[in-house]
């Protein structure tokens, strides 16, 4: 029998994940066992569309293709169009709720909302919004736990990189000591260019023009983006709970050309960190730009690619390089979910 998804939100995540299904549906099937079927797309702006027994989703992503809108697929016997995200996880029959809506970060909303409402119902919930995880993680896991459905959220540190299933599963036995990371590409990238030559405004410009950076890119260059995916992975792979109010944040506009030219001097190059740290007081965690040394994994990393490091006592540190963001690869991160949904680690 199918696994039947519903889409909360049908942005280019979403679309990435349908494109994975079309392509690799025999695979899926032949290799895993698997077969997903979308019965449900509600978002916001393109429309909604709902049938019981599947849409057809190539059907769907041509049209949000061409026109941008749900409105003109075609009618038929049992299909339903008009819900809105709450009616849509209320009354669809998907086992597993995708939700990939627009999320504010300061209040975790609306996607905290359509989580709690999928777990009164029964169903799974797969994200990739930060919000969700960093502000009401273990609220959401414990009402996911009482409805016997699973909350999964691989994609809100580095997208399709495994950045928590990793150190859960693969350093296993390990007391990690500190986590380290370049959790942004937008900064990252913007760093890199100003060593190149171009001022803050300059390289910031660029990155909004190549899709890096939000026309608001607050959340970027203030650290907002960092310090939320420090307080997940402070919860989820190092079992401490932290406040954004307990994460000591600085912004990269800190950063001078003066400070550029003596990192230069010094071999050394700027980067965005974010930093947990196990102290005898406690967990320590900061987001800032830092001056790395140039032995570090992490002097390497350039242009939007992230990379954290992991220091292990066993096993030594340990550093994860990949993509944090992009259409496929955080397709990918929900695809990651959804075959591990019936697995017993996440």
């Amino acid at each position: 029998m199918a696994h039947k998804l519903a889409f909360i939100g049908f942005g280019g995540v979403g679309q990435g994940l349908v494109d994975i299904l079309l392509d690799r549906s025999d695979w899926l099937r032949d290799k895993f066992g698997t077969e997903f079927q979308v019965v449900s797309i509600t978002d916001l702006y393109k429309g909604s569309i709902h049938h019981n027994d599947g849409l057809d989703i190539q059907q769907a992503r041509k049209l949000v293709k061409e026109t941008g809108s749900l409105n003109d697929y075609p009618e038929s016997e049992g299909l339903v169009k008009g819900w809105d995200s709450l009616t849509t996880i209320q009354n669809t029959n998907a086992d597993t709720i995708i939700e990939i809506t627009y999320t504010d970060v300061f209040t975790g909303q609306p996607a905290i909302k359509h989580c709690e409402e999928a777990f009164k119902n029964k169903k799974n919930v797969v994200v990739t919004n930060k919000g969700p995880v960093a502000l009401a993680l273990d609220e959401l896991e414990e009402l996911a736990k009482q409805n016997g459905v699973r909350f999964l959220y691989e994609g809100t540190v580095m997208s399709g990189t495994p950045a928590l299933r990793m150190p859960l599963t693969s350093l296993i036995g390990n007391h990690i000591t500190s986590i380290r990371g370049i959790l942004n590409g937008t900064t990252n990238y913007m760093f890199m260019r100003m060593e190149e030559g171009l001022s803050y405004e300059e390289a910031l410009k660029e990155a909004q023009e190549k899709g890096y950076a939000e026309a608001d890119p607050t959340s970027d260059v203030e650290g907002f983006d960092v310090l939320y995916k420090v307080i997940i992975l402070a919860k989820v792979v190092m079992g401490e709970s932290l406040t954004k109010d307990e994460v000591n944040r600085t912004g990269m506009a800190s950063v001078t050309e003066r400070d550029l030219n003596e990192a230069a001097e010094e071999g050394k190059k700027w980067k965005m960190i974010g930093r947990l740290e196990k102290t005898e007081q406690g967990l320590t965690a900061s987001v800032a730009p830092e001056k790395v040394d140039e032995e570090d994994p992490l002097a390497g990393i350039s242009g939007a690619t992230n990379a954290v490091t992991y220091e292990c006592d066993l096993s030594g540190p340990v550093t994860l390089i990949g993509a944090g963001a992009g259409i496929p690869e955080t397709g990918f991160a929900l695809l990651i979910d959804l075959l591990n949904l019936d697995r017993d680690n996440q």
